[in-house]
């Protein structure tokens, strides 16, 4: 583990040298893509990485592909169908809020000006279920997930295509608080996102192999075998946490929002296949 840390440390000094020379986001965006084709040439096409995992582990690929068959997150869709469809208490629905089906992931995140922040899914279910007098729902799991899970899978195939304003400075800003919090070591054992995602995806920690962060954010919510149940890309975010035995932030809050607008903006061009099942 002390040889992988110290590897690790070497790589992100190197990131960080070449980053100095990057202009903006988009130079930011091509460059971490150019990393992942680099670091795993057999992917093919670049869309494959919206499989995650799988798309660099062709025997695990295999087995993925045939519980998919019989996916465990089906009970979860019909759970998030009958969510999104409930009446109010209002006579009104999520979907006077996301229309018929809820096929709006593509939507999101993206930068809400007026409000000066980043807007996720999740977040504006639960703005929408109290716009209406409901009561909110958890973030990292449940019915959340499911409603999410819902429209997700309506969502399926649409591109990833996350903007950064140019006339808002503030959007620029909420990009850079993402992308210094995916490069910053935390926790007792100082690991950052792209300590693992970056630097040491596709090397196995104990039995587990680690993903690219190329294609994180496009298959939420997902089905964990580790949960035996559903959970949001922000429970995931706070796992991660855990895991590094570094405080996690809070669901929705500003932290996990603007790191989300980051990965997400680094995966534009893929396409949202959610939900999905993992490990």
């Amino acid at each position: 583990m002390k040889k992988i840390i110290r590897n690790v440390a070497f790589g992100l000094v190197g990131l960080s040298v070449s980053a100095a020379s990057v202009a903006g986001p988009e130079e930011d965006r091509q460059a971490f893509r150019k990393f992942y084709e680099n670091r795993f040439p057999q992917v093919q096409p670049i869309g494959d990485f919206q499989n995650g995992v799988y798309s660099i582990l062709p025997a695990a690929r295999e087995q993925w592909e045939s519980i998919e068959e019989f996916p465990p997150y089906e009970l979860a869709i019909e759970e998030g169908e009958k969510i999104f469809n409930k009446t109010f208490a209002n006579g009104k629905s999520l979907k006077d809020c996301f229309g018929e089906d809820g096929a709006v992931r593509e939507q999101y995140p993206h930068w809400n000006k007026e409000r000066g922040m980043v807007m996720t899914m999740e977040l504006a279910i639960n703005e929408c279920l109290e716009a209406n007098g409901e009561k909110p729902l958890k973030y990292k799991k449940g019915a959340m997930a499911a409603v999410s899970a819902y429209m997700a899978y309506n969502s399926r195939g649409q591109v990833i295509n996350v903007e950064i304003p140019s006339d808002d400075p503030r959007a620029l800003a909420a990009y850079e608080d993402g992308k210094e919090h995916f490069y910053t070591k935390r926790g007792q054992l100082n690991f950052a996102c792209a300590d693992c995602h970056m630097h040491t995806s596709g090397m196995n920690y104990r039995s587990e192999t680690v993903s690219p962060a190329f294609g994180h954010p496009t298959n939420w919510p997902v089905y964990r075998a580790k949960w035996q149940e559903m959970g949001t890309l922000h429970r995931r975010f706070a796992g991660c946490h855990d895991n590094i035995r570094a405080n996690p932030f809070k669901a929705q809050g500003e932290e996990y929002r603007n790191l989300e607008y980051f990965i997400s903006y680094m995966s534009n061009g893929l396409e949202f296949n959610g939900p999905a099942a993992r490990k």
